[in-house]
């Protein structure tokens, strides 16, 4: 699976916890993700992950194409709902793309922790 992870920056530390969480299913998945979080999950966990510009920087959008061409299997994106940001229409755009695709989308931990139970139950 092609799997990409994003997170605003209040949620970064989750994902973080998240990545740590499940660490051996994600080593066995090619991994994507905006520029810092996808930094600081690698630096956290010793995950390969491929980055891509941060995300105000275009690395939504990046992500984006990912999903229009049906690169990506997953997107888990941490978000921050209560926190305004300068690029809400990159985000909107991207997960209108993840319904468009009909792609996987977590938008937060308990969406994704509940995907990737599932995931790991499929694959025994």
């Amino acid at each position: 699976m092609k799997i990409a992870l994003v997170a605003h920056d209040k949620e970064k530390e989750e994902m973080i916890e998240f990545a740590s969480k499940h660490k051996d299913f994600l080593s066995k998945h090619e991994l994507y993700a905006t520029g810092t979080t996808g930094r600081l999950v690698s630096l956290a966990t010793g995950l390969k992950v491929t980055c891509m510009k941060s995300g105000p920087l275009g690395g939504d959008q990046q992500i984006g194409s990912l999903i229009a061409e049906n690169k990506l299997d997953l997107v888990v994106f941490l978000r921050d709902p209560l926190t305004a940001q300068p690029h809400e229409p990159d985000v909107n755009a991207l997960l209108r793309l993840c319904d468009v695709t009909k792609t996987i989308v977590a938008t937060n931990i308990t969406t994704a922790n509940l995907i990737i139970k599932q995931l790991e139950s499929e694959q025994k």
